[in-house]
Parts: structure tokens; sequence; C-alpha cells
């Protein structure tokens, strides 16, 4: 199975590019893995370049883990970021990534300055 990058994850949510949505999916036609890193990257797109919502961005995370010619790297891990995500927007998914990915590695408390971020099951302020 190929990889996929952020760019080409990002024409097949934005569809903003008709040339590339179509090149996008042909690429991801027999099936892709989306990695993590890839996730986080198209999340910070989708929120800084494309200025959407905490609540379309969530979206978004759930049709690619859904997507059936997508397969997401731990994809039960970016699923309980999202969780996270979806009931503390302001956060940003991808502390709510971090405390996941540590928390699954078994590395709890995670330390942070972060008061909201603090303030969730698994973190501590310092």
């Amino acid at each position: 199975m190929r990889a996929i990058d952020t760019n080409a994850l990002v024409r097949l949510i934005a569809r903003d590019d008709a040339a590339q949505v179509a090149r996008a999916e042909k690429a991801i036609e027999k099936g892709a893995w989306v990695s993590l890193l890839v996730l986080v990257e198209t999340v910070w797109v989708l929120d800084a370049v494309y200025a959407r919502t905490p609540k379309q961005i969530a979206l978004a995370v759930e049709m690619l883990l859904n997507h059936a010619q997508l397969s997401i790297q731990d994809a039960q891990l970016a699923a309980r970021a999202l969780e996270h995500f979806r009931a503390y927007p302001k956060l940003g998914f991808s502390d709510c990534l971090i405390l996941e990915i540590a928390r699954q590695s078994g590395h709890i408390p995670l330390a942070t300055f972060d008061r909201k971020l603090g303030d969730l099951d698994g973190a501590e302020r310092i």
C-alpha cells in the first residue's frame, strides 16, 4: 500500500483544484496509508490556511478515519484524540494526539504548561 502526503490529503478534503483532486483520488484508489504526522499537518493546514472551524476540522478527521481507501496509522489512537478534540476544541488536535500517544506508550502523566491540556485526565500542569 502506498502512503499519501499532506498536500494530497488536503486536496481530497478541500477539493479546491479539480486536476489535483482527480490525481489524488486516483492515487488512493487501491488504498493509501496516512501517517499520524501527515494527519497532524493536514489539521494544521485546514486551520491555518483554510481557516476551518474546530467543528469542521473534527468532521474532516472523522471522514478520514472512516474513508474506505485510507488507512490511518494507529486509527484507534487518532479516534481517541478526536474525542478529546471534540470535547475541548481550543486544545487543538495535535495536543489531544500527544496526550493519547503518551497514554498508549505508558508515559502518563504528560507534563505540560498548557492550562487546558493540564486539566485532562492523564496530563499534569507543571
